[in-house]
């Protein structure tokens, strides 16, 4: 008999959630991280370091950035001061396009990307769930929102999200700590939008940052940094939050440096019987067994797994029966769609450093009749204002002590407007293993294809066309626009490659998060994903995995699994 009930693979926001649900019911958990030990709070070891400690100031030594780390240092929250929660990608290679690259950023460490996500967290709605089926575009979802609702309720009471309720039926309310406050500059914004355009609303984005303690964690002291660690737990991840909670139990083992190199399948029982994992520092490999198998290694790592997990019953890699594994990957449309300068404010300044931005979210193709033809689906915008610092001085004109005194002073106000679009579920945009390159394990590699289509093409130009409307009716000047979409992969949010579905000829899961093919093997990371909506998603991640942990333990002590 195994020694474990569940081994979970992966530690960050999905595993650490499957980890705290099955220990709290009485399951003996196996973690398993193929990175390395961190304790959290002693573990962050720049969180407060200054700059000027930095050999380089913290801007980092471009040469060591061109060789070691030139896909994670495209990431908005990678520098000196956080290299050592980004892979080294010369040590950890994948193979993508060189004209359409997909950007994987990763984390190998207890906590995983956890420990640097930008915390946004907002509910998907209806809209979201039913528009595959609405619009034809992708497999139905197999559940809607009243399903995950108080999944919802569940995670945003544990996590803590500070956040405004609005009253928006395609934004879900949820439970909410107090709000961050709008700076003078986003208030303005804010009344100039609302007032030109009754159905947009600008608020205060919803953060898993603390604006009040919750349990032994304290609120949000505003010192900046958040993806170099808090050891006050200000904002969550699994190393503040969920993983002390499963450890109280007694049932969790944690093990790092432990690669999972394949799930094992016995064909004579159809289930999985465990996994088989490599020492990262020996290299000894080994079997573990359990009754029931949790992935949620991120979209990417679980689907390498997935593949290589092959045998004569599953060719293709294991829970493919379908075909579909691999296929649909997904990611958000990115883009830098507006910027300008707003004239006033000039005797405001910020205090401290609020950690996260404004939002607004989406206004198109909500009524479900195709209000607006060019583009299937919506966007939301990410944004701030702020007064611009010294930097401003690298593209103004000048020169001299009078010109380096002035940039001593603050200078004038500046908004940003980010747009975040859906991306649709398309069967070219795909991973499969390289069988000619292995890395350092001999496990084969990655090979990523990724590219933008029409529909998020057209949706960009509309997101750099409202944004332009919008800082134009609140009186901002030198308003630049764009509608380049940023490599795939660079919003951090891939999602699909083992969708859920009602069908399990079109899908890998079904509506628990369960292997259509494999009764005791569960997925509940972002590659479950049937669609991405233009929400963050990491909190969907995270209630789904919740949901289908207690679903498991049900039917594990019903004796069904």
């Amino acid at each position: 008999m195994s020694q474990f009930d569940v081994v979970v693979v992966g530690s960050g926001i999905s595993g650490g959630w499957a980890a705290k649900e099955l220990c709290e019911r009485g399951l003996k958990v196996l973690l398993l991280e193929r990175g390395r030990h961190v304790e959290h709070g002693a573990g962050y070891i720049t969180e407060h370091k200054p700059s000027w400690d930095f050999k380089f100031r913290g801007q980092g030594e471009r040469q060591r950035y061109l060789n070691e780390y030139p896909v994670q240092s495209q990431c908005w929250a990678f520098d000196d001061t956080t290299s050592h929660f980004f892979v080294n990608d010369k040590e950890h290679p994948y193979q993508t396009s060189a004209t359409s690259p997909f950007v994987w950023i990763r984390g190998y460490h207890l906590g995983g990307r956890s420990l640097t996500w930008g915390r946004v967290s907002l509910r998907l709605s209806d809209l979201d769930f039913e528009a595959n089926k609405k619009d034809g575009h992708g497999t139905d979802w197999p559940i809607r929102y009243q399903d995950i609702a108080s999944w919802y309720d569940r995670v945003e009471r544990f996590i803590g999200v500070s956040g405004e309720k609005l009253g928006l039926p395609h934004l879900p309310d949820g439970i909410f700590q107090p709000p961050m406050q709008l700076n003078c500059a986003e208030l303005h914004l804010k009344e100039a939008i609302e007032s030109h355009f009754p159905n947009r609303h600008l608020n205060m984005a919803r953060v898993a940052n603390l604006t009040e303690p919750l349990n032994h964690r304290a609120a949000c002291h505003y010192c900046g940094p958040c993806q170099r660690g808090c050891s006050a737990g200000a904002y969550f991840s699994s190393l503040s939050s969920t993983l002390p909670a499963a450890r109280a139990t007694g049932n969790l083992t944690v093990r790092t440096d432990c690669i999972v190199e394949r799930v094992l399948y016995d064909p004579r029982s159809g289930r999985a019987t465990g996994v088989h994992v490599i020492d990262a520092l020996s290299r000894k490999r080994e079997k573990l067994t359990a009754r029931v198998i949790f992935l949620c290694a991120s979209t990417l790592g679980s689907t390498q797994i997935l593949l290589n997990s092959r045998s004569e019953s599953f060719p293709k890699g294991l829970g493919n029966h379908s075909g579909a594994l691999g296929h649909y990957l997904m990611d958000h449309a990115m883009v830098n769609a507006g910027f300008g300068i707003m004239p006033g404010f000039e005797d405001k300044f910020d205090r401290g450093y609020r950690p996260q931005s404004h939002y607004i979210p989406r206004f198109r193709n909500l009524s479900g009749d195709a209000e607006h033809h060019d583009f299937v689906r919506g966007y939301g915008y990410q944004g701030n204002g702020s007064r611009m610092g010294w930097q401003r001085g690298a593209t103004s004109p000048g020169f001299g002590s009078e010109f380096k005194a002035s940039l001593r002073k603050p200078g004038p106000w500046m908004v940003t407007l980010g747009g975040m679009g859906e991306c649709l579920p398309y069967a070219d945009n795909k991973v499969w293993l390289d069988e000619n390159r292995t890395d350092r394990w001999g496990i084969p590699q990655l090979n990523i294809q990724f590219s933008w289509h029409a529909n998020e093409i057209r949706m960009a130009a509309d997101m750099a066309t409202q944004a332009g409307e919008m800082l134009k009716a609140a009186g901002l000047t030198n308003i630049m626009t764009g509608s380049r979409i940023e490599h795939g992969g660079l919003a951090i949010h891939e999602m699909g490659t083992a969708r859920m579905g009602n069908d399990p000829a079109t899908s890998v899961l079904n509506g628990h998060n369960r292997c259509h093919d494999v009764a005791n093997l569960f997925v509940t990371d972002g590659s479950a994903m049937a669609s991405t909506a233009c929400q963050n998603p990491s909190l969907t991640y995270m209630a789904l995995t919740a949901r289908a942990a207690n679903y498991a333990a049900d039917l594990m002590q019903a004796g069904q699994l």
